[in-house]
């Protein structure tokens, strides 16, 4: 039994211009299935993707809080040049800056039209190959803890465990990091982005749940209701979807 992240997930008010947006950013498509609007590489829809954590952004009625999202998207360059480009032509499709008290660094702090932070990173040779997402960052008190937790929850390999940050990354070496860094910051609201995890083909998705609430995950009631997902929290309460194998 193994999960592994597929997307990540936006709540929104207007799905289909964040939607639009991302799809802009990333240099992906938007796709509209249904009522969400996902975003992935162009050339036709193919979900899930073998190689990249796509993008779905889900209808709200609620207006997101003045809380820092404690899930943020980090996105890659290759130069000094391409950042620059990268943020100019960001705005112009309607980013804002975003101050969450980040300082004098090397990395430009934007959020998109609805207001979900994300970093334009500066060159790092870690991520020339991770695609236009860099990695899915999320903030934590206890980063080994994270580590503990979300190392036996998918079946990305651990590329990193220290008091200060946690790395995992697909096991096949393709595709976006996933960071748990230790923030001096807790959680008081429920978060606009969080990850979607998938069962592999033929797997037993009530048996990857039990497992995961046996490694310490919590169920979580968001009205959702009869679905066919299940909605849960890790150790430090960030939200996450296990999906139906489709």
């Amino acid at each position: 039994m193994t999960l592994r992240p597929v997307m990540v997930n936006i709540k929104a008010l207007d799905p289909s211009a964040v939607g639009r947006f991302w799809a802009e950013a990333l240099g992906w498509s938007a796709y509209s299935p249904g009522v969400t609007t996902y975003v992935g590489p162009a050339g036709g829809l193919v979900w899930p993707d073998p190689v990249f954590v796509g993008i779905d952004v889900v209808p709200v009625p609620e207006p997101r809080a003045s809380a820092k999202n404690r899930v943020h998207l980090d996105l890659a360059t290759t130069s000094a040049a391409h950042q620059a480009e990268l943020v100019a032509r960001l705005k112009a499709l309607g980013a804002t800056p975003a101050d969450v008290g980040q300082g004098e660094v090397p990395w430009t702090v934007l959020a998109d039209p609805e207001g979900n932070e994300f970093c334009v990173l500066e060159p790092r040779e870690i991520y020339q190959d991770t695609g236009p997402i860099a990695a899915v960052v999320v903030d934590c008190a206890d980063p080994r803890a994270m580590a503990r937790f979300w190392d036996e929850a998918i079946d990305w390999t651990l590329h990193e465990v220290s008091e200060e940050q946690t790395v995992l990354r697909s096991s096949k070496g393709a595709g976006p990091y996933l960071e748990f860094l230790r923030t001096p910051d807790v959680k008081t609201v429920p978060d606009r982005v969080h990850l979607d995890l998938l069962p592999y083909p033929g797997d037993d998705k009530a048996a990857d749940v039990a497992r995961l609430r046996a490694l310490g995950a919590t169920d979580l009631d968001l009205g959702q209701g009869d679905v066919p997902w299940t909605c849960l929290t890790d150790p430090e309460g960030h939200e996450f979807c296990v999906l139906a194998p489709s």
